[in-house]
């Protein structure tokens, strides 16, 4: 593989590995079967996935997003990146070497710059209650690569990166419908078309769903990808659209060789 490629790796749901200048970044992860009603209809969870990790990124405190088993089994005591809030509930699980990040704020891993970046997404955990914030993350080094957690669309996105090589971006949920504060895939082309990105990889879709509800509404894990694609033909036909499977990985190497 180029040393400057990214390699990203859908465990599913939010949850990628992001592998870029010889770091390892986990975000979002769930690395369970079953979280509350909600069971993981790919079984298959493989070790390596959440091996070496050299930090994990939270966007927000919901929890499919936040899982306090799923980061215990991290190991290694990587760094924890969260927004403000979050750490409290993590240093309340007794969970340690976490680091809060603003939005703008930045943070160094390696060779690589992390910053976090808006989200259009109330990131409570708890309804009415708590403090937690929900971002984003844009991770910088021989590329660049946007995970936007859970967001709705918003003007600012087109500034995150003026020159963006890979965005991760949700396109679904765990249910055949979905809350305020997501995008669906009409919304995520919206999202590519002010990113700009070169290559627009499809999450959040295909992994969890209400126990035995898969085997009724077995659209709901496969369409939106696809449904994002077809939309991304009219709304930003420049930019390129990956669909990995869950457990799936692809290598994207830099726009100009040399």
């Amino acid at each position: 593989m180029d040393p400057r490629a990214v390699r990203i790796t859908y465990i599913g749901h939010a949850t990628n590995l992001i592998e870029l200048n010889g770091s390892r970044l986990l975000t979002d992860p769930i690395i369970q079967s079953r979280v509350f009603h909600l069971s993981r209809v790919p079984g298959r969870i493989d070790p390596d996935w959440y091996a070496n990790i050299d930090a994990v990124l939270i966007t927000h405190a919901h929890w499919d997003h936040l899982n306090i088993p799923s980061l215990r089994r991290v190991a290694d005591d990587p760094m924890i990146i969260v927004p403000p809030g979050v750490d409290k509930i993590l240093r309340k699980a007794g969970l340690h070497n976490i680091e809060t990040m603003e939005i703008g704020e930045h943070r160094s891993i390696g060779s690589l710059e992390v910053t976090a970046v808006c989200a259009d997404h109330d990131g409570l955990r708890y309804r009415f209650f708590g403090d937690e914030q929900a971002v984003g993350y844009l991770i910088e080094g021989s590329q660049s690569v946007y995970f936007a957690g859970d967001t709705d669309v918003f003007p600012e996105m087109g500034s995150i990166h003026e020159s963006l090589d890979v965005a991760l971006l949700p396109v679904w949920g765990w249910g055949p419908t979905l809350g305020s504060g997501h995008m669906d895939p009409g919304q995520a082309a919206r999202a590519a078309a002010l990113l700009k990105p070169r290559v627009a990889i499809p999450i959040h879709w295909g992994t969890f769903f209400p126990i035995g509800l898969h085997w009724l509404m077995p659209r709901f894990l496969r369409f939106p990808p696809q449904l994002f694609k077809r939309e991304m033909e009219n709304t930003a036909p420049d930019v390129r659209v990956e669909i990995l499977q869950v457990g799936a990985q692809i290598s994207i190497g830099p726009d100009r060789p040399g």
